[in-house]
Order: C-alpha cells, then sequence, then structure tokens
C-alpha cells in the first residue's frame, strides 16, 4: 500500500465525535495481520486507556460497511467486531509493535491526523462566519419587514432607532419616505452633501424640493451639476436650526437624529412629530 496523506486520510473516519482508524486499515498499513496487531494490543491493555481505542458495536460495523464499502472488513464479515484507533491510539501502536516499519508508519498517520484537523478547524471557522451573516441578515430582514409593512400601510412607526450599521435598513427607510411624496419635500440639513441629493433624486415625477442648509461653496457646486440634470433642487439658507428635519407634502414632519448623508453610520433615532409642524412651518420653512 502506498502511504501518502491523502490515502491515509481517505481511511480515516468519524465515530462517536472522534476520528479514528480501523484496526484492519492500521494492520494493513503496518503490513501485519489484524490478529497480530489486536494481541499485541491486548497484551499492553494498560497502555490503551479510554480514549485511545474501543471496540465498535454491531450497528456502528454495519454503518462503516455501507459507507466505506472499500474499508477491509474481513474477507466474508468480520468474526469479532473491529477496534478503531484514535490518534492516540495511532502513538501508543508504534511502541507496542517495536519496529523501523511501526515507527515511520506511526508519524505519517499521526502527520494525517494533524493535516485532517486543520482542515476542518477552517471548515469550522467558515461555517462561524456563515452563521454570523445569517443571524445578522435574519435580523435586518425582519427589521425591513416591519418598516416595509408599515410604510404600506401609510402608518409609518411614530418612532424608531437604526444602529450603528444598519446602513442598508436606514438607506431603504429614508427612500422609502422620498417615494411617497407627492407634492412636495422640505429638507432641513445643514450637513447636507452629493449624496443628499442623490437621495432626493429618487422623489416622483413633479415633486418639487427644497433643503434648507447652511450655504457652503461645495454643496452649490454640486447642487448646480445636480439641477443640469435632474429636476431642480432649490436651496434656502438656514442657521436657526441645528437638528434635522423632513416635510413631505406639507403634512408630515419627521425629526431624524442624523444627517441624510450620515443614516447607519452611527447609531440614531427618529422620531415622527406632525402635530408640531406649523410651528416648524411658521419658523423654520419661511421662504
Amino acid at each position: 500500500m502506498k502511504l501518502t496523506l491523502d490515502a491515509i486520510e481517505n481511511r480515516i473516519h468519524t465515530i462517536r465525535g472522534v476520528h479514528v482508524l480501523m484496526d484492519s486499515d492500521l494492520a494493513l498499513m503496518y503490513q501485519v495481520e489484524t490478529r497480530v496487531l489486536n494481541q499485541a494490543v491486548k497484551r499492553n491493555i494498560n497502555r490503551f486507556p479510554d480514549g485511545f481505542c474501543f471496540q465498535l458495536t454491531e450497528e456502528e460495523t454495519k454503518d462503516m460497511r455501507s459507507q466505506f464499502v472499500t474499508s477491509k472488513l474481513g474477507r466474508g464479515g468480520t468474526r469479532f467486531l473491529p477496534i478503531v484507533f484514535t490518534e492516540l491510539g495511532v502513538a501508543m501502536l508504534s511502541a507496542v509493535l517495536r519496529s523501523n516499519v511501526a515507527v515511520m508508519v506511526s508519524i505519517q498517520i499521526i502527520q494525517a491526523f494533524v493535516a485532517m484537523r486543520k482542515t476542518i478547524g477552517s471548515f469550522e471557522k467558515v461555517i462561524q462566519r456563515l452563521d454570523s451573516l445569517e443571524n445578522k441578515q435574519i435580523r435586518t430582514d425582519i427589521s425591513l419587514e416591519k418598516i416595509l409593512c408599515a410604510l404600506e400601510k401609510d402608518k409609518e412607526p411614530m418612532q424608531g432607532i437604526f444602529f450603528e450599521g444598519e446602513l442598508f435598513d436606514a438607506h431603504v427607510w429614508i427612500c422609502s419616505l422620498i417615494r411617497q411624496a407627492k407634492v412636495n419635500i422640505a429638507l432641513i440639513d445643514n450637513y447636507a452633501d452629493e449624496s443628499t441629493l442623490l437621495l432626493l433624486s429618487k422623489r416622483k415625477k413633479g415633486v418639487t424640493c427644497r433643503i434648507y442648509y447652511k450655504p457652503r461653496s461645495s454643496l452649490l457646486r454640486d447642487l448646480e451639476k445636480h439641477n443640469r440634470q435632474y429636476p431642480t433642487i432649490d436651496f434656502v439658507p438656514n442657521s436657526s436650526s441645528h437638528d434635522r428635519f423632513l416635510v413631505i407634502d406639507h403634512e408630515r414632519l419627521f425629526h431624524i437624529g442624523a444627517s441624510l448623508k450620515d443614516l447607519g453610520l452611527k447609531c440614531f433615532a427618529f422620531s415622527k412629530m406632525d402635530s408640531l409642524l406649523p410651528e416648524i412651518q411658521r419658523k423654520l420653512l419661511k421662504a
């Protein structure tokens, strides 16, 4: 039998949650009869405590035969239930058998166990990351479903909170509000930038838009370029408000705890406060 890591790994099985090698496979590798190998173990049974080797049950033996038909479990079936050896048991066998072949083969077998353990360990890390991503996606789906269901029923949440990193959720929420506008959008946001303009460009055709913000030359240039391509957005200088407000169709007022350009980057809250809209219109939306 040509011993390679792949050849040995193909004969390593998982039983009772541990990786093991069959006595018949080990005998083939050590170039001795299975009977001789097992007799050597019995003569030195004190060297093989629990965790080094164990005997298979009849059911486990049948499963081995059905899953690994290439493994030599005996001609015409085994008269005795096979013994399987863990990595520790394989290492001990080299001391029991006392031959150069046994030492050489044991080293190769241990290397195969280590290689398999590393491979399985890398798979476990991938599976853990996938589980983490799946759980995060489930939380995102639940959050989006709540928001979208409320918006479809035209019953926005009276208040809510988005946590750091929930960029997509926050993006969907603000885009849904903008797309609901039928007549007019008014945004009070001193930190608006080109990404804010891009969000507002998602409004329906014919919906007018106005931004109240502290004038900056960079945004004025962006706004000029925007208005050449998209429906015009007007701007009004604003130095009377630190907070951000969004008014939809002169009917709905939202207080937003972060600039539209920063939604989802840090934790922020929002509140629907339609009852305060007349006061906001009178004191802030004068133009």
